[in-house]
């Protein structure tokens, strides 16, 4: 990404101070800011500092940091919600509303009215399709990053 584009992403210009956000935390690594269209009250994103379209655009060295913050807002936004726990999920291209890494962490209760994942569910066909799908995975670990491709 250009200094362009980045000067025209949404969450760096929250990161960058130059747009509106409810903070909740920031520091050199990461931002955090409630979702202007949350869940339930307390829906907070997390952001990197540094804009990364994805996950596996962070550097390595600062995804343990990284996560290290969102753990922390999880537990906050629990504690200060009085939810009894959280929903703590990203999107990694498909889906993301903004092409800048995020995670939303959601506090819960029981009832609340979401229930499981936000899309369908459903089994391997085979035992064999599994492993199949299992050995791609493996293979694309051995070979490094990039993309596998779609499953036959």
């Amino acid at each position: 990404m250009d200094e362009a584009d980045e000067a025209a992403c949404t969450f760096c210009e929250i990161a960058a101070d130059g747009s509106a956000g409810h903070r909740v935390f920031e520091d050199a690594t990461a931002v955090a800011f409630l979702d202007a269209r949350p869940l339930f009250p307390g829906h907070v994103l997390v952001v990197p500092r540094r804009h990364a379209e994805t996950l596996t655009d962070l550097a390595a060295d600062e995804v343990g940091p990284f996560f290290a913050r969102v753990q922390r807002i999880a537990g906050a936004v629990e504690r200060g919600m009085g939810a009894a726990g959280s929903f703590v999920a990203a999107n990694n291209r498909v889906s993301q509303s903004v092409p800048h890494f995020h995670v939303h962490v959601v506090p819960r209760n029981r009832k609340d009215g979401l229930r499981g994942f936000f899309w369908p569910r459903g089994r391997y066909a085979s035992d064999e399709e599994a492993a199949r799908v299992a050995a791609r995975v493996r293979a694309a670990l051995e070979s490094g990053p990039g993309d596998a491709g779609p499953v036959p």
